[in-house]
């Protein structure tokens, strides 16, 4: 299994309840390919650098993360289509392994 390690940002007006189940999401599909989640972060609110789909701000979630590198094609799949995330991105991390 490789490192890797997912950052995606969503509304700031999203309410705690749909939220959480973003992170409910995100670790069944991280769990479900035998990976397993080292540690995530939340960073809070941050402004961003442009406008992105009518927003100023994002609220930011950094998740650290082990899995199988063909399970990453699913992960990205399902962050696509959740309307929640505005913008994701996962990138491995060769550093960690």
């Amino acid at each position: 299994m490789k490192a890797y390690e997912l950052l995606f940002f969503v509304a700031p007006t999203l309410e705690e309840e749909a939220r959480a189940k973003v992170m409910a999401r995100i670790e069944n599909v991280i769990t479900e390919g035998n990976g397993t989640i080292d540690n995530h972060e939340d960073w809070g609110k941050r402004k961003l650098a442009y406008e992105i789909n009518k927003l100023t701000e994002g609220d930011y979630i950094l998740i650290n993360f082990h899995a199988n590198p063909d399970h990453i094609a699913e992960l990205d799949r399902i962050l696509r289509i959740n309307d929640s995330v505005e913008r994701h991105m996962i990138v491995c991390r060769t550093d960690r392994d």
